[in-house]
C-alpha cells in the first residue's frame, strides 16, 4: 500500500504523461464494471479496526487474519493478528514480531511499521510474507516467517525469521511490497508483488525454502496501468477457480490527506495460467489497463480495497477480505468480508 506522499514524489511522471496526451499518446484499455456490490451495513463484530490489508487462513476450527501495523503501531506488537470461530466476530490474539528485525531497520532506515501480511500453508510450515518500506520509496523490502502452528497456545508456536526474499531500490521499475502466495493446481508456488511504478510482477518460489526459486529467474509481467498519470496499482491476490485464475487488485487512491481522492477499488481479472495473460470481463488485457470493478465506495463507506481472496481447502468456500474507510467514524480503515460466489466464469461478491 502507498501513502499520501507518493504523488508529490512523482510530479514529473505526471508532467510526462500529460505531455504525452497533448500529443496523441496512444490510447489503453479503461476499466469497466462488472459487479459493485453496495457496502451498506457492516455486520462484523469485535476487534476490527483498524485493519489494512488483511490476509486470511483457517487452522481447524479458528480463522487467522493479519493485517499491516496501523500508522501509530502499538509498542511491541508489529503485524496484529486477529481471531475468529466464525469470521464474523472478531479479537486480537497476538503479532508476528514485537521488535522489527535488524535486517529490516538496516534495510530501510527510518522505518516504523510494517505493512500487508500475506498468510499462506505450504510444506508443513505457515508463511507469512510481509513489505517494509516507506511512503513513496522504492527502498522496499520483502520478508518471510514461518511457524509451524498459528495457535498460540500451542508450545509449538514460534515465528521463525528467515530474513529478506526480495528487494527494490531506487531507481528499479518495480516495488518490492504487497505479497502475495498463490500454490497453483501443480503444486508450485508463485509470489506476486508489486505496487505503482511499472505494476504487478510474479517470481516462482522454493518450496523447500520459501525464497526464489534459483533455477526460474523469469520474472512475470501481471497488470500495469498504462495511461494514468501515477500508475496506481497494487494490493494482488490470486484464487483459483474451475479452471481458471483470478487476480484481484487495488487500482486509484487510499488513505490520502483528502477524502475526495480516496477513490480506490477492487477490480479483477482471470487467465487459464497463473502466469497470465489476465484479461477482464471485456477481454481487455490487464497488462494495457482492463480490469472489471467489484467494489468501489458507496455513500457510507468509501476507497475499498487492499483486499485477499482465500478458498477454504475442505469446503471449496472463498471470500475476500479487505478494509474499506467508514465515513461514520472519523474514516476509520475497517475490516470487511465478502462471500465470493461464481456467475457465468466471473466473482460475485455477496
Amino acid at each position: 500500500m502507498v501513502c499520501t506522499s507518493f504523488r508529490a514524489q512523482r510530479l514529473l511522471i505526471f508532467a510526462a504523461f500529460l505531455t504525452l496526451s497533448a500529443c496523441g499518446a496512444e490510447s489503453h484499455h479503461t476499466l469497466t464494471l462488472l459487479e459493485a456490490t453496495p457496502l451498506t451495513a457492516n455486520t462484523l463484530t469485535g476487534n476490527t479496526a483498524p485493519v489494512h490489508d488483511p490476509s486470511i487462513i483457517r487452522q481447524n476450527a479458528t480463522y487467522y487474519l493479519f493485517s499491516s501495523d496501523p500508522v501509530n503501531p502499538q509498542p511491541h506488537q508489529y503485524l496484529p493478528i486477529r481471531c475468529s470461530a466464525d469470521t464474523a466476530s472478531w479479537r486480537p490474539c497476538g503479532q508476528v514480531f514485537t521488535v522489527l528485525p535488524a535486517w529490516v531497520t538496516a534495510a530501510v532506515p527510518g522505518i516504523l511499521t510494517l505493512w500487508a501480511p500475506d498468510i499462506s500453508y505450504f510444506g508443513g510450515l505457515y508463511h507469512v510474507y510481509f513489505a517494509a518500506s516507506l511512503p513513496g520509496s522504492q527502498s522496499s523490502v520483502i520478508g518471510l516467517e514461518t511457524n509451524v502452528t498459528l495457535n498460540p497456545s500451542d508450545l509449538r508456536y514460534l515465528w521463525v525469521d528467515h530474513g529478506p526474499v526480495l528487494a527494490s531500490h531506487p531507481g528499479d521499475d518495480f516495488n518490492a511490497i504487497d505479497p502475495n502466495i498463490l500454490v497453483d493446481t501443480n503444486q508450485r508456488i508463485w509470489l506476486t508483488y508489486g505496487s505503482y511504478w511499472s505494476g504487478i510482477k510474479q517470481r516462482e518460489i522454493d518450496p523447500a525454502n520459501g525464497m526464489l526459486l534459483a533455477s526460474n529467474p523469469t520474472r512475470y509481467e501481471l497488470a500495469v496501468r498504462p495511461g494514468t498519470p501515477d500508475d496506481a496499482i497494487e494490493g494482488s491476490s490470486l484464487v483459483q477457480h474451475d479452471g481458471f485464475y483470478y487476480l484481484f487488485l487495488s487500482v486509484d487512491h487510499c488513505c490520502e490527506n483528502s477524502l475526495s481522492q480516496d477513490d480506490y477499488k477492487q477490480i479483477v481479472g482471470r487467465s487459464s495460467s497463473p502466469n497470465g495473460p489476465f484479461v477482464d470481463a471485456t477481454g481487455a488485457a490487464l497488462t494495457d489497463g482492463g480490469g472489471s470493478i467489484v467494489l468501489q465506495s458507496s455513500a457510507s463507506w468509501i476507497a475499498p480495497g487492499g483486499g485477499t481472496a482465500y478458498t477454504d481447502p475442505d469446503s471449496g468456500a472463498a471470500m475476500l477480505v479487505f478494509h474499506a474507510l467508514d465515513l461514520a467514524s472519523n474514516a476509520a480503515p475497517t475490516l470487511w468480508i465478502k462471500n465470493i460466489t461464481w456467475q457465468s466464469g466471473w466473482p460475485a461478491l455477496n
